[in-house]
């Protein structure tokens, strides 16, 4: 068994944890952000991290209000830019704390006076040291190159920011996150099976909407590290603007499918697909049955799910697809090819 697959079935456990040790210093930040609230929000990161960040613009933007922005880091280490922190709060988000241009960017924010927060897995890490608030994802050490139970640590983290911004997210309904994603793990083994089908799989499309666009781009990448895919990554609205040309029969696309509002317009792309004669695989769950008619392909998460927790117990289907498409195409997603658990760029 990987080491991937091992870290995917500690999620719930790590959830638990990241929640109870982050509670008391989450409601202490409510109560600065009451007295201080940000005009906006900067947030920083790169790689899996990054792909936090773009649940949390999503995130923090439809429950906060307040505008939210990625930073691009070349902007203050190649261009070094000056930039205006007046009323910023910048988020770092970083697995190891060690990524030297999200540093900067905190960094920079600090000496000008920006109020600083710091997301990581590593208590004595850089970023540690460079945040005023520090919020530690306890997933315990990752070895396997491909981050798993960091990444749904890290959006936890991201929903107890909501809450301290005073988002309408209550603790009694964080707390049922890591039931959640045990209810999306007992579903390994028919994921190990459809996986299967596509041992042969070269190139593939991944899309999602609003609070699950960062899981398009997650498991893209996932698929792209651990099993050589090239996977294209969309809003189910930007595949429509061209890129749509590009599907043809028995091409693979990957659909994320939660009732609520981004349902019609992914009903919409499951039919254009269907049309197409695509290669469609749908995750769901039990509030949205519409998502799987009689003989689609994919897999329904056994609850019921409101949209905005949809999240992590969709990438869990995902992470464990990649996991076992790997085992399938005889590779290692514990030590992908030219890449490493740490990487600095500036």
């Amino acid at each position: 068994m990987s080491k991937m697959l091992a870290e995917i079935r500690e999620q719930p456990a790590a959830l638990e944890r990241t929640l109870a040790a982050e509670r008391k210093p989450i409601e202490e930040l409510r109560r600065a952000l009451e007295r201080d609230r940000p005009r906006l929000i900067l947030l920083a990161a790169r790689g899996t991290s990054d792909n936090a960040a773009q649940f949390g613009r999503y995130l923090l933007e439809i429950t906060t209000g307040i505008p939210v922005s990625l930073a691009a880091p070349s902007v203050f280490t190649l261009y070094d830019a000056k930039f205006n922190f007046d009323g910023v709060l910048v988020i770092a988000i970083s697995q190891s704390g060690e990524s030297t241009d999200t540093n900067l960017v905190l960094h920079r924010a600090r000496e000008q006076g920006a109020r600083t927060i710091g997301i990581t897995n590593e208590a004595s890490s850089t970023l540690a040291k460079l945040a005023q608030h520090v919020f530690l994802v306890r997933a315990g050490s990752e070895e396997s190159v491909a981050a798993t139970k960091t990444y749904t640590g890290q959006l936890m983290m991201l929903y107890l920011i909501a809450h301290a911004l005073g988002a309408d997210i209550a603790m009694d309904q964080l707390a049922r996150l890591p039931d959640l994603a045990n209810a999306a793990l007992s579903l390994e083994d028919e994921i190990a099976y459809r996986a299967a089908r596509y041992r042969f799989m070269t190139h593939a499309v991944v899309i999602g909407r609003g609070l699950n666009y960062s899981n398009a781009f997650e498991f893209a990448l996932k698929l792209m590290e651990t099993c050589y895919v090239i996977a294209e990554r969309f809003s189910s609205a930007d595949l429509l603007h061209g890129p749509i040309a590009m599907v043809e029969q028995s091409f693979p696309a990957f659909l994320f499918a939660p009732s609520g509002v981004t349902w019609p317009g992914i009903r919409e792309m499951i039919q254009k697909l269907a049309d197409l004669k695509a290669e469609s695989f749908v995750i769901t769950d039990e509030s949205n049955p519409e998502a799987l008619p009689p003989a689609a392909q994919g897999i329904s998460v056994p609850v019921m799910v409101e949209e905005i927790f949809t999240p992590i117990p969709y990438i869990i289907p995902a992470q464990l697809f990649a996991a076992c498409l790997a085992s399938e195409k005889r590779l290692n997603p514990d030590q992908p090819r030219t890449i490493s658990k740490v990487t600095r760029t500036l």
